[in-house]
C-alpha cells in the first residue's frame, strides 16, 4: 500500500469564503490595475490623480498620459500642500522590479491623503497597448481604446 500524495497547495488549509471576500475586498482597495486606470481617464474621473513616482528623466522618457511627474524622493508636507486631498491618488514607477510607487504611496499615506498603486507600473501599462506619452508635459489619455481587449 503506497502512501497519497501530500499536497503543496493545501498545506495551509483555505480561507473560508467570507475569509476570501475580506481579503480580496481589502486587496483591491489598495491596488487598481493598468486597464482600470486607463479606462478612468478615457472617461474623464476626476476622482483620481494618476502619480508617476519616477524622475523627471524617466518621466519624459515615456508616461502614463495626464499622469503627473512627482518623484517620490522630493514628497513632503511641504511639497504635497498643493494636492487636492478630496481625490484618490494612484502611484505608478516602471514596473514589479521598481518600488517607488509602494514609497510615494506610503509618503501620500503618511501625510493623509487617500491612495492606491498601480499594478506592474508603466511595464504592465505598455502590456496592456495603453498610449505612453513622453516630454516634460502631461499629456492627455486618448478616448479610443486600444485594439486589444484586457484579459481580466
Amino acid at each position: 500500500m503506497s502512501a497519497s500524495p501530500t499536497s503543496n497547495v493545501l498545506a495551509f488549509p483555505a480561507p473560508t469564503p467570507e475569509q476570501s471576500r475580506d481579503f480580496m475586498a481589502a486587496k483591491l482597495s489598495y491596488h487598481a490595475d493598468a486597464w482600470d486606470v486607463a479606462e478612468d481617464l478615457r472617461n474623464g474621473i476626476e476622482a483620481i490623480v494618476v502619480i508617476d513616482t519616477r524622475s523627471p528623466a524617466h518621466y519624459a522618457a515615456g508616461h502614463v498620459p495626464g499622469a503627473l511627474s512627482f518623484p517620490h524622493r522630493t514628497m513632503d508636507e511641504h511639497s504635497t500642500a498643493h494636492l487636492d486631498r478630496s481625490k484618490v491618488y494612484v502611484t505608478y514607477c516602471d514596473g514589479i522590479g521598481c518600488n517607488g510607487s509602494t514609497k510615494g504611496a506610503y509618503k501620500l499615506a503618511r501625510l493623509g491623503f487617500q491612495v492606491k498603486e498601480m499594478l506592474g507600473g508603466l511595464d504592465f501599462w505598455i502590456r496592456d497597448g495603453q498610449p505612453v506619452a513622453t516630454g516634460p508635459e502631461r499629456g492627455q489619455m486618448p478616448t479610443a481604446r486600444p485594439a486589444i481587449e484586457c484579459a481580466c
